[in-house]
């Protein structure tokens, strides 16, 4: 049985920049409310007694104490409750 000699598929180059096929004119603005912020891993020292309020009034509110943290922070410094 004849096999058939194929030529290599040649696939046309584009350059790497896709803006030249981009109309930004033509963007619209979206809104993402329920993606997460990105978080930081911080550490942070604070003396056990206030830790332990922390914990108990988290626990008071079902809430992870670390929550509780953030939620506070937030509302301290956002000036919008959480």
């Amino acid at each position: 049985m004849a096999t058939r000699k194929t030529e290599p598929l040649q696939v046309p180059r584009e350059p790497a920049s896709s803006t030249a096929h981009l109309d930004l004119s033509k963007a619209l603005k979206i809104s993402l409310p329920n993606l997460k912020p990105t978080t930081e891993t911080i550490s942070l020292r604070m003396p056990a007694s206030l830790l332990e309020v922390i914990r108990c009034e988290a626990n008071k509110r079902d809430v992870p104490y670390q929550s509780l943290i953030k939620m506070a922070l937030a509302d301290h410094f956002s000036g919008q409750p959480r």
